[in-house]
């Protein structure tokens, strides 16, 4: 089970990584379908099922084909952009990687203590199941957040609909 957990999260890391590094967007947004899927089978080993499938449907099914519908519509194919590495660039993407694995270090180290257990214990989870835990708490103390993101889904895609009405007139 753990190497399974480390395959995907290699793989995750190393999409990840494409994203970031791939000039071609539509490759870079492919790239992170990517890392939603291996998000979603370590998900499904944690027995998060539920988080897993929403993982897969909403990011990389809904999220994922908004983003490739606005990429195919504003990318302009007379324009190349290129990425020209500076030396300023270089040390910055070296000082985030020295920040990153100072944070990845401070994580694994043994002084790193896991906090309080929450009310809802494994053993809860498995009596009650979790995702009518998900839905109560995504509906009791959760509503504003789960209310305010809902909009902001609204506003982006009104402003893709703007912005597609302007390119077509």
């Amino acid at each position: 089970m753990a190497f399974f957990f480390y395959l995907f999260a290699f793989l995750s890391v190393l999409s990840a990584t494409g994203v970031l590094f791939f000039r071609n967007p539509i490759h870079s947004a492919l790239s992170l379908v990517g890392t939603f899927f291996c998000l979603g089978a370590i998900y499904v080993m944690l027995n998060a099922e539920f988080v897993a499938v929403i993982q897969v449907l909403v990011y990389a099914g809904a999220i994922m084909v908004l983003f490739l519908f606005v990429l195919m519509l504003l990318s302009d194919k007379d324009t190349q952009s290129s990425v020209l590495w500076t030396p300023g660039k270089a040390v910055a993407v070296g000082a985030t990687v020295l920040v990153f694995i100072q944070i990845i270090s401070s994580f694994l180290s043994p002084a790193m203590r896991l906090g309080e257990s929450g009310e809802y214990t494994p053993e809860a989870i498995a009596e009650i199941g979790s995702i009518a835990i998900i839905g109560r708490l995504l509906f009791t103390d959760y509503v504003l957040a789960f209310e305010v993101v809902s909009i902001l889904l609204l506003v982006a895609v009104i402003g893709a609909v703007v912005i597609a009405k302007r390119r077509f007139e």
